[in-house]
């Protein structure tokens, strides 16, 4: 088979797959009630895929090979994957990447090596799970080998519907609770979309297939744990990096004696992801202690997911982002945020505001305004959705890149409080600029200014001055010297969020002058499109 993707089509892939999984997670957490219903399934591939596109955004460039990319994407996922489902994406991730990026056409091989690293993955695998369907779908690869990649991989792709459609005559659990396997449906949407990106039509999962053909009572979200006992009460999982083959191994063996439902995978380059259950906590990461240095630890109580998942919201935590401009809106979203949109004229009312808070349907709220002057929309807004029960915590983020700043160190694991104080400090320690116009005549501390002047605002005071009429040199040029400016101070990284009316380039002369001057800097630009300003800017 001579064709393969390259590296553009990669990368259209992986974020198409990220698309499809946040808009099927729930649907996907509903139907998770195996090896534990604790309805996170969909949650956990999609934080894994995210994983996975973040460390290809942050690796790779333009000039980067397909193998480049496939290697950032394995990488990447097995260091944020999260769940079983996760560390078995984690897996297939990684046999794709192992073959495909050294042989492009090799799809055949490709999957079959990430049926056996992801068969690996599993202590005692059950039939009738996402091994089950990554299984057939590797089968039916090996029957149409030698035709053309997206005749294979539309192949492949209804091999695995037609193994998902299957799964529900293979386990107990899923036909008492009448659905399909939830990660086995993860998995039919990534290869669907895959055979998508090669040239075919994108055939997702028709609801009929997944649909749950009973209704479910709080008892059918009770099952087995992974092929192990319910005697164990916690699920731990933890990074390692830099181990050696047989120190995992050890390892290993050392943690099928504290628990059961064990997996250390790697990456093939001294990366491991662990994941066990077991009742002594301390015993299972004191393990992973001896042979390296745990990270991303998560300790989870069967019981309290069981508890939160029959519970009146469906998840325990949300983000809530205030946002003006669609490509604002467009980041906050990708990340996994709730927004409500702001057109840049009117205020919001409280009610938006807890509409949106209570749509999410969380235990625990994180409310991102990005804006000032609306601490009487939040404040009454928080107020009301505390009084119906859930937990709000507003971050005082004065800017979208504040904002992001703070969700880029959102951690899910970690304790509300804690994670609210990180990401405050996050928000804290993020410069904001902007560029606006001039609307009427004001004196500032640098100057009088005109109607039509463009100025440049740091942390809200007007430190730039551009004569006007305003164009693109008088933009660029404010744009520059806010920029040094900002940097003044320090800095390592310069995100910018052009609005709807910046000049045509701004960014792209943005990008040359930091190369030119601040050489040590890092510069991202995403089109933000908000209506009130020119230009915004965040150092970090």
């Amino acid at each position: 088979m001579p064709q393969g993707l390259d590296a553009a089509a990669v990368r259209r892939w992986a974020e198409a797959c990220v698309r499809t999984l946040d808009e099927h997670r729930d649907a996907i957490d509903r139907i998770n009630v195996f090896p534990v219903a604790d309805r996170d399934t969909g949650s956990n591939m999609l934080t894994t895929m995210r994983a996975a596109v973040d460390a290809v955004v942050r690796v790779t460039s333009e000039e980067s090979t397909a193998a480049d990319v496939w290697t950032a994407l394995a990488r990447g996922a097995l260091a944020g994957a999260h769940g079983n489902s996760g560390v078995i994406l984690s897996q297939v991730l990684r046999g794709l990447a192992e073959v495909l990026g050294q042989r492009p056409g090799a799809l055949r091989s490709a999957l079959a090596r990430a049926d056996e690293l992801a068969a690996k993955a599993v202590t005692d695998p059950a039939p009738g799970t996402m091994l089950t369907v990554l299984h057939a779908a590797a089968m039916a690869c090996a029957r149409a080998d030698g035709g053309e990649l997206a005749t294979v991989l539309h192949s492949v792709a209804e091999a695995a519907a037609k193994a998902l459609a299957d799964t529900a005559n293979q386990l107990p659990e899923l036909a008492r609770a009448g659905v399909v396997d939830a990660g086995g449906r993860g998995l039919v949407l990534v290869l669907d979309e895959l055979a998508a990106e090669a040239g075919g039509e994108p055939r997702l999962v028709p609801e009929t297939v997944v649909a749950q053909r009973t209704p479910r009572d709080a008892d059918t979200l009770h099952t087995a744990r992974e092929a192990g006992s319910a005697e164990y009460a916690y699920e731990v999982m933890y990074g390692l990096d830099g181990v050696a083959d047989a120190d995992a191994g050890r390892l290993r063996a050392e943690l099928l004696r504290l628990g059961d439902c064990v997996s250390v995978v790697g990456d093939g380059r001294g990366s491991w992801a662990v994941h066990v259950h077991c009742n002594d906590v301390g015993a299972a990461i004191e393990a992973g202690v001896d042979i390296g240095r745990p990270h991303r630890i998560a300790v989870v109580r069967f019981d309290d997911q069981v508890a939160a998942a029959t519970s009146r919201f469906a998840v325990e935590r949300a983000i809530v982002a205030l946002a003006s401009g669609p490509g604002v809106a467009g980041l906050f979203r990708a990340e996994g945020a709730h927004v409500l949109s702001l057109d840049g004229e009117s205020r919001p009312e409280p009610a938006d505001l807890l509409a949106v808070i209570a749509g999410c349907q969380a235990s625990h709220v994180t409310v991102l305004p990005n804006v000032t002057g609306l601490d009487d929309v939040l404040a009454d807004a928080a107020a009301e959705a505390v009084r119906s029960g859930q937990d709000v915590i507003v971050v005082p983020t004065a800017s979208p890149v504040q904002g992001l700043a703070a969700l880029a160190v959102h951690d899910a694991t970690r304790r509300p409080g804690e994670d609210v104080v990180a990401m405050a400090e996050a928000a804290a320690a993020t410069r904001r600029g902007e560029v606006v116009l001039a609307r009427e005549q004001g004196i500032t501390w640098v100057g009088v200014c005109q109607p039509g002047d463009v100025l440049g605002l740091l942390d809200g005071e007007i430190v730039v001055i551009e004569p006007g009429p305003a164009g693109a040199a008088s933009v660029v040029g404010a744009a520059r010297r806010l920029v040094d400016r900002m940097l003044s101070g320090g800095g390592e990284l310069v995100t910018a969020l052009p609005g709807a009316g910046a000049p045509a380039g701004l960014a792209d002369a943005l990008a040359e002058h930091l190369r030119a001057e601040h050489r040590e800097v890092e510069f991202t630009a995403y089109p933000g499109g908000q209506p009130d300003s020119l230009l915004l800017l965040g150092v970090e």
